[in-house]
């Protein structure tokens, strides 16, 4: 994975990628260069270096690029690029050049329509920005479902599950004999915080989402490219709901 911008959208994507996802980063950019190691490096050390250092060009053990040259990260050969930093920065002019396998759009309008043509044409797979950044916007869906409740998320049912679950392996251990260990135990029985409710809620809406999305491109032979059809989908989801409130001849 390359990232361009380890600003507040980058920084997140970079480590929950590499944490959680497993992904190597193996490229860097930021406003003072570019950093590349087809080994890959860890990003939190990266992050830490540019906090003390004022720079990541300094970050041992890498190839540098740099300031005049910081936006060729774009064309680092990769498995998944994440434009992360500013707008118009795959175009008509360098699309050609692009190598990554996967683009994810965390910026706003990071690659253009004449750029996005090219790309599509090349076979390469745009995550259009308009869904992946739906993340934060879904969140606060939530919040303000909890505050029209006035209640937190997995209030009612957190010590309910853990007692459940507890009973649950109280059985097993009685019938196998066999005894859980404490840290394995409070790890089964533990009933979801706020915060695992809402990650899985996120996590669920994504993903419905993605498949939504893929399913129109999929099945139209005239839908080149992900952000059309999250454009259809968007708009029969709209024209659906004008039919259910009767304002649509």
């Amino acid at each position: 994975m390359v990232i361009q911008g380890l600003g507040n959208v980058g920084s997140h994507t970079a480590t929950i990628s590499q944490d959680e996802g497993g992904a190597i980063i193996i490229g860097v950019s930021e406003v003072e260069g570019a950093i590349y190691s087809k080994d890959g490096f860890d990003i939190h050390e990266v992050i830490r270096h540019r906090k003390e250092h004022g720079s990541i060009l300094s970050f041992p053990g890498v190839e540098v690029y740099g300031k005049e040259d910081r936006r060729s990260v774009v064309e680092f050969e990769c498995d998944i690029l994440v434009p992360a930093a500013l707008e118009n920065q795959i175009r008509a002019d360098n699309a050609h050049e692009v190598k990554a396998k996967i683009i994810a759009e965390a910026a706003n309008g990071p690659v253009t329509a004449g750029g996005a043509k090219i790309l599509a044409d090349r076979g390469i797979i745009v995550i259009p920005d308009i869904y992946l950044n739906a993340g934060g916007v879904t969140v606060s869906y939530f919040e303000w479902l909890k505050n029209l409740s006035h209640m937190r998320f997995g209030r009612l049912e957190k010590r309910f599950d853990e007692r459940a679950y507890r009973r649950i392996v109280d059985q097993i251990e009685a019938t196998t004999g066999k005894v859980i260990s404490d840290r394995d135990k409070e790890m089964i029985v533990r009933g979801a915080d706020e915060i695992d409710l809402v990650r899985s809620g996120l996590e669920e809406t994504m993903i419905s989402g993605f498949n939504g999305i893929y399913e129109i491109y999929r099945d139209n032979d005239k839908i080149s490219d992900l952000r059309t059809a999250a454009f259809v989908l968007a708009i029969k989801k709209i024209s659906s709901d004008y039919i259910s409130l009767g304002i649509w001849p």
